[in-house]
Order: structure tokens, then sequence, then C-alpha cells
């Protein structure tokens, strides 16, 4: 069957941009594939990091994929520096990866423009990507619309290293991208996508009193300046998230008593609390058996690394023969 192979930065806590965007999609795929996701702290040290702090938060949304559903009987669920081999393919990919296509992709343009000192790794962040990918020779990678062109990098470095290396039976598999229902949640602010760095998240184990105060907060239709005034709800930030979270009858409602006036924004983001709080209660539930059993995270992940470590020692084994590297190994 196709292999199925996803990525996250450990940033803690999980909120529901990731959960909807993302992670609600791999526990869907779970079901269907043999699946691997990894909780990439190699990518997440590009940036400035508290040290001290890493281990916690990459701990912290590993209770969060669990309880939204990631199942390591079904899954294999494992930190990124837990397996060294990602870094060496990395390495072997670098010297087959000319720097312009690089240069070239929309996230390095992004962040040199705002930045005046680039590190090596912001640069090479496609490449390691690449070799996360292809160290499991997944087939498919569920990824948001905003990644595409990563994996048309890792499509390419692995048609590069099988047309020098094995040019007549492809070693890695050209992954395709599998992508998800729910593509952008706009955040609370209405203007940018859902972000921890643009404070405009809700976060999936958030009690429903910390929802709410957030909640209170975010933006409506502009125009609506009094509750008698009619308002559009396809320009509200929180009729969005009605679509996704509350039932479908209910929401042609919503959206009568936003244009009509029937409700002011305070008594629709009620509703939306009641609605979230359908979805959010029993991850929140998970989420404290999960805290009540010592040790079950840390097991979990164990277990994880060991079955990623057993694929990409297989793998590391064939590339290294095929490129005429550790020779002694294979005698």
């Amino acid at each position: 069957m196709p292999r199925v192979l996803s990525g996250i930065q450990p940033s803690g806590e999980l909120h529901i941009g990731n959960y909807l965007g993302a992670v609600q999609n791999w526990v869907t795929v779970q079901r269907q594939y043999p699946s691997l996701f990894c909780i990439v702290d190699y990518h997440a040290i590009t940036a400035a990091y508290d040290p001290v702090a890493l281990p916690g938060r990459t701990r912290a949304l590993a209770v969060s994929l669990l309880a939204a559903g990631i199942d390591p009987g079904s899954a294999t669920l494992f930190v990124q520096s837990a397996v060294p081999q990602h870094t060496e393919l990395a390495w072997i990919f670098n010297t087959i990866t000319p720097i312009g296509e690089l240069e070239r992709q929309t996230q390095y343009k992004d962040k040199s423009q705002r930045q005046d000192s680039i590190v090596v790794g912001i640069l090479t962040y496609p490449v390691l990507q690449a070799a996360d990918i292809l160290l499991y020779r997944a087939d498919v990678v569920p990824v948001g619309e905003d990644q595409v062109q990563h994996l048309e990098l890792a499509r390419e470095t692995a048609r590069r290293w099988n047309a020098r290396f094995t040019p007549d039976v492809p070693y890695f598999p050209e992954p395709q991208p599998l992508l998800t229902a729910t593509r952008r949640i706009v955040g609370l602010d209405a203007q940018a996508k859902m972000s921890k760095s643009m404070q405009n998240t809700v976060g999936l184990l958030d009690p429903s009193d910390a929802i709410w105060a957030k909640l209170r907060l975010a933006v409506t239709d502009p125009h609506r300046a009094r509750k008698t005034d009619a308002g559009t709800p396809e320009v509200c930030a929180v009729y969005h998230l009605h679509r996704i979270f509350t039932p479908e009858p209910a929401v042609a409602d919503v959206a009568e008593q936003c244009r009509h006036a029937g409700w002011g924004c305070i008594d629709c983001k009620r509703a939306l609390l009641t609605s979230m709080d359908a979805t959010l209660a029993p991850i929140r539930e998970r989420a404290r058996e999960i805290e009540a059993q010592p040790g079950l995270v840390e097991a979990i992940l164990g277990d994880g690394g060991a079955a990623a470590r057993a694929i990409a020692d297989e793998t590391m084994h064939d590339v290294k023969g095929l490129m005429g590297l550790d020779t002694t190994r294979r005698a």
C-alpha cells in the first residue's frame, strides 16, 4: 500500500488551525494507509528558540496529536531528531541540488526579504523536507497549498537522484500531494492565516472560558457598529468558524441572523462557543487521560522512533551502497 509521511513543527499545543488544516486529515489518513507522522524539531531550530523550552514544546505537541486522534496502533508518531538518518540523507541530497532551485523557493524569498542575515538552514530547509519524505520512500504527503512547491522539490530530488544512481529501476518514489479539505483557516483577526506568531489562534486544548475570552475579541463585520446593523457574514471570521464547527442546518440560520440583524455579534460568538465546545471538549478530555498516565507519551515516541529508525536504516543501507559509500558495511 502507499506509505504516507507528514510532519509538524514543535510549537507546543496545537491550535485549531493546525487541527483543521492538517491533523484532522491525518486522523482519517492513518486508517487508510501505513502512516508516519513526524514532529520536525530539526526544522524548528532554523529560527531562534529556547533550548530549555523545546523538549516541553515537543511533548505538548505529542499530547495534542494523540488527543486529536493520532493512534499509535495505526500510525508511527516520532520525533525527527531521534532518527539521525534525516540529516544524513539531507546532506546527500545537498550534493545534487542546484542552489538556484532553493533560491526560487517561496519561503526562502519571503524570509530573505525580512531578515538581514539568513542562516543556511533557511535556504536548505526544503532539502531536509525532501529527506524527511524520501527517507521513508513515502508515496503520499498530506500538505496544505503553501507546501506544494516544497513537495515538487522533493519529487525533483527523487528524479535527479534516481537518474544518476538507479536509472533503470528508480529507487525513490515521486511523492504526490494529498491536499486537505480545509486548506486555510483565517485567524481571529480576520486578516491572516491562523498562527501562533500572529496571536490570532484558539488552542485545541483551551478550556471553554479561555476560548470565550478570545472569541469575544474576534473581528466580525466591521460595518456592524450596532446590534441593529445588518451584516455580511462572508467577511466575518466568526462566521467562517461557524461553517466549520456548527452543524450545517444551523449555519444558514447564523447567516440569516447576521444579514437581518436578528443577532448581535456577541450572540453569534456565544453560539459559536457552544459549537466549538461540542467538538473540542472530547479532545480536551482525551488529553487529560493521556497526561494522567506517567511515561505514556515518552513510550509512544520511543516506540515510534525505533520503528522509524528501522525503515530509515534500511533506506540508508541501500542508498549508500548504490552511491559507493560505506562499502565495508555491505560486504
